[in-house]
């Protein structure tokens, strides 16, 4: 379904290159959920980023379902991040000063011309409202970000990505920023949505607990994808999720 080959990727700082990827290829197939682990600074995150077409790389291709989307104009990138893929993020990226609701609105808000949008927006509405029950937030859809948990902007945070019904949900770090109990939620609730709904998802994490409940990890060391390094888990978590 989503595939990146030989991508390559360097970062220009001062007088010195920073290779942060180095001939990288893989493959996700429709309906998995892939956790890249690695290093801080192995290219997880920028890794994502390309896949998803938030960062260019500096060679190589990304295809899905077998056509090139890393190389189309940008307003054909703005239509894939709006409605091919879904964005979760470590630090939320909510707007503040909007409530929940209007937070997960959002993407359905800039999918849609003036006149669509008020032709449409109860039933757009009506979907928001479903996506805040589903990820148990019916009874904060006023509140802002600053009146909710960490635990509870990441999961506004989640709705908001599914609002447009991705394919794909890329997921970066989504529990780098909570605890134990509020990360585990938010494992469950990618776990679900990933089995009843058959949402595709890529999650870059460290946590290998997490990652081990994921249906495939895959390595970064020294920006390539490697299969001969073994990743190592820890039993906790491996039996929370059925």
């Amino acid at each position: 379904m989503l595939a990146a080959t030989d991508i390559t990727k360097t970062y220009n700082r001062h007088a010195h290159s920073v290779p942060v990827l180095t001939g990288v290829d893989l493959d996700v197939a429709e309906g998995e959920f892939l956790s890249i682990v690695g290093a801080s600074g192995s290219g997880k995150s920028t890794l994502l980023h390309i896949l998803g077409t938030l960062d260019d790389a500096n060679s190589g291709t990304i295809t899905l379902d077998g056509h090139r989307i890393d190389n189309v104009p940008n307003k054909d990138r703005e239509l894939l991040r709006n409605r091919t893929f879904g964005y979760v993020f470590q630090f939320y990226h909510l707007l503040p000063e909007f409530s929940a609701l209007d937070n997960v609105l959002m993407p359905a808000t800039i999918a849609n011309s003036f006149m669509s949008w008020m032709a449409s927006r109860r039933e757009w509405r009506r979907r928001a409202e479903e996506l805040l029950e589903r990820v148990g937030l019916s009874h904060r859809r006023k509140h802002k970000p600053r009146e909710m948990s960490g635990g509870e902007m990441q999961r506004t945070a989640i709705a908001r990505a599914l609002m447009m019904r991705p394919r794909v949900l890329l997921a970066d770090e989504p529990t780098g920023n909570l605890d134990a109990t509020n990360g585990d939620s938010i494992i469950r609730l990618l776990t679900d949505l990933n089995k009843d709904d058959g949402v595709t998802i890529v999650m870059v994490t460290h946590n290998l607990e997490i990652a081990g409940l994921t249906d495939r990890v895959v390595k970064l060391v020294l920006g390539k994808v490697v299969t001969d390094e073994p990743v190592v888990f820890h039993p906790r978590l491996l039996t929370a999720v059925g």
